[in-house]
């Protein structure tokens, strides 16, 4: 399925862009990070369990069991984004 990722923050500074369309098998958000974190490099340091990362879906903060839908947007941030 297509879903939308946006990063803020930190994160967006690591991976080095703001958003992205991306093709994913993943069903959850948990599923998803995880995907992510495999790519290595900067998604992998950013994104890695054990760091605070907070995830928003449809930008409706939810947890990691929260289910992705065709079309989703995926935001990730650190848990103090100032602005």
């Amino acid at each position: 399925m297509k879903v939308n990722v946006k990063y803020f923050a930190s994160i967006r500074e690591s991976v080095g862009t703001g958003s992205e369309p991306l093709q994913t098998t993943a069903t959850t958000l948990g599923a998803l990070r995880d995907e992510l974190i495999a790519r290595g490099g900067a998604h992998a340091q950013s994104l890695a369990r054990g760091r605070a990362v907070r995830v928003a879906l449809n930008q409706v903060m939810s947890g990691e069991d929260a289910a992705l839908t065709e079309g989703c947007e995926v935001a990730f941030f650190p848990p103090v984004t100032g602005g």
